[in-house]
């Protein structure tokens, strides 16, 4: 069961193919979520799975100062890393869209953002066939309408298709999966060659978390917006945005066994 369903109460705002979100927090929920929210991130960085491994070869201290190498240190780099792993959980949980690589356990530098399109979700539709979700994510404390308008200048950006390099990143690390998961990384890159996929089957989503409200900004920015695909917005409220994100990240590398 997704951390969303007992954390947040969310409200929808739905005009024609537009819709937004609004979600805050349920009071008294976050202490039940805490540990959920906490193996989320970690998988995020690793898998959990290697994370295990660590602690089976290395033990709990080695493995945890392996982790550990791996999370961002600065306030800048965690919101913006919390940011996009919400932006993921959320779209699979309320859109319907798989993420299939967690980009986070990529980068090549803890600090750093990664360039390209923040999350590409993916769908197969029985009728339509494949289907591309195009996101933005931004987490900040007082969500300026300035950021909101680069967001949305950065969906727009390849005429609204998802950036080819970061289609082909995805593609290449599923090309090394299953025999589904390399189906679909052949997908990905025939749709880099060939651009086929119409503005009905690229949506954008832009997921904001941020303490201010940003709403009106945000509605201005959705109704103004590409009508010819569908569009969401999402917008995450935690009013005390820096401790929520200091306290998710506190003793992340902790694995256990004291």
């Amino acid at each position: 069961m997704s951390i969303f369903n007992t954390w947040i109460d969310r409200q929808e705002e739905l005009n024609n193919r537009k819709t937004l979100h609004i979600c805050t927090e349920i009071a008294g929920t976050r202490s039940r979520i805490a540990g959920d929210l906490q193996e989320i991130i970690r998988s995020h960085y690793n898998d959990l799975a290697l994370i295990a491994d660590d602690i089976k070869h290395l033990g709990y201290k080695n493995a945890s100062a392996v982790l550990k190498a791996r999370l961002p240190q600065t306030r800048r780099a965690r919101s913006g890393d919390l940011g996009e792993i919400l932006a993921t959980e959320y779209i699979e949980y309320a859109l319907g869209y798989e993420v299939p690589i967690r980009r986070l356990r990529y980068k090549d530098g803890r600090e750093m953002a990664l360039r390209g399109d923040d999350f590409i979700g993916i769908r197969r539709d029985n009728q339509m066939g494949l289907m591309l979700l195009k996101g933005e994510s931004k987490s900040a404390s007082n969500l300026s309408n300035t950021t909101i308008k680069n967001a949305r200048t950065a969906l727009d950006r390849d005429n609204g298709r998802c950036t080819p390099h970061a289609l082909l990143f995805i593609a290449d690390r599923l090309m090394d999966g299953s025999a589904t998961q390399l189906e679909l990384g052949r997908l990905l890159k025939t749709e880099v060659a060939v651009q086929s996929l119409p503005p009905n089957r690229i949506e954008h989503a832009f997921f904001t978390m941020t303490a201010n409200n940003p709403l009106p900004f945000l509605r201005a920015d959705l109704n103004a917006a590409d009508g010819t695909r569908r569009q969401t917005s999402i917008n995450l409220n935690i009013t005390d945005h820096q401790d929520f994100i200091a306290e998710s990240y506190n003793n992340l590398e902790h694995l256990g066994n004291d």
